[in-house]
């Protein structure tokens, strides 16, 4: 079964073509600045029943160099059948349309993106007939954006950086650059980019991190996740009175970053937190747990 961090992870550039060309200085390739692009069906189906398809595909043209193809693949973990497939596509591709097709994979560990990197050689030993290699990028190499002014530059790029990076120590301050960033443009370009990074962070600590982010300040967001959110506020709410809910909320919520973020509370610590119902006060806390290094940080006085 595909994983929603894995479509997320290569349809970021069927939404967004033109990231290809920024992710490149990442990648160290230095690809022409393209003039036109098309979407190109994905399906590389030979007439017998083996099935095989590209997660994405797109053809890009350019000024200097003429056109060439783009397939993407994420890929989430070592799969040693998989470099065999990739082969396949890349054959399939020149043959088919007759132009230099390039493969980029999407990766959300350093393992798997070391393992995608090394060259796949088809040939004896004596002799190598093909070899591939792939264009990864991944934790290893994509920037970490954790500047909301920086975001705000590239959404894509940023939302390509909170996916790729969710397994990474520094996820917390991307997801926060990223959500202020949204704040400050339309929503049909921010609820789309919002929906992207909470499926691809999956089922991941840090989904639940990006889903408190959203709930800070809810007025902004319309999009089926944020909704989601604001029914159970709702629900809540409604069971316990409308601020006692809202402030039983939002501890429960701080409790879920806290414990995705790796902190060890202390009893007394969770006790304060569960019982606090001042709602400006838990915000606070709220906001710094994204990004802080310590407890004492989180709960300082100020």
């Amino acid at each position: 079964m595909v994983s929603s961090p894995h479509e997320a992870m290569h349809r970021v550039f069927q939404d967004h073509p033109g990231l290809f060309s920024r992710v490149g200085p990442a990648l160290g390739v230095d690809f022409p600045p393209y003039t036109s692009f098309d979407v190109m069906p994905t399906d590389l189906t030979e007439t017998q029943p083996l099935e095989r398809r590209v997660d994405t595909l797109l053809r890009f043209d350019t000024e200097r160099d003429g056109p060439f193809l783009l397939a993407v693949e994420a890929q989430g973990k070592k799969d040693p059948g998989k470099t065999a497939s990739w082969a396949y596509y890349l054959s399939y591709l020149h043959s088919k349309h007759r132009l230099p097709p390039v493969l980029l994979v999407v990766c959300q560990d350093r393992a798997t993106a070391e393992w995608a990197s090394r060259p796949f050689r088809i040939g004896p030993a004596p002799w190598t007939s093909l070899t591939l290699h792939p264009l990864v990028a991944g934790p290893h190499n994509l920037p970490a954006i954790t500047d909301p002014a920086e975001a705000a530059e590239d959404l894509a790029l940023a939302v390509l950086a909170a996916v790729t990076h969710a397994k990474e120590p520094d996820v917390g301050a991307i997801l926060k650059a990223l959500s202020a960033a949204l704040r400050d443009v339309p929503e049909d370009v921010a609820d789309p980019l919002a929906e992207l990074t909470a499926q691809g962070l999956g089922k991941l600590p840090a989904a639940d991190l990006w889903r408190t982010l959203m709930a800070v300040d809810l007025s902004f967001y319309k999009s089926p996740i944020s909704q989601e959110i604001r029914a159970e506020g709702k629900a809540e709410g409604k069971a316990e009175g409308k601020a006692e809910g809202k402030a039983e909320g939002e501890a429960r919520a701080l409790l879920v970053v806290l414990q995705a973020r790796g902190f060890q509370l202390p009893a007394a610590t969770e006790q304060k937190v569960s019982e606090c119902r001042d709602s400006r006060t838990l915000n606070q806390w709220l906001t710094r747990a994204a990004t802080a290094d310590t407890l004492d940080e989180i709960f300082r006085e100020d």
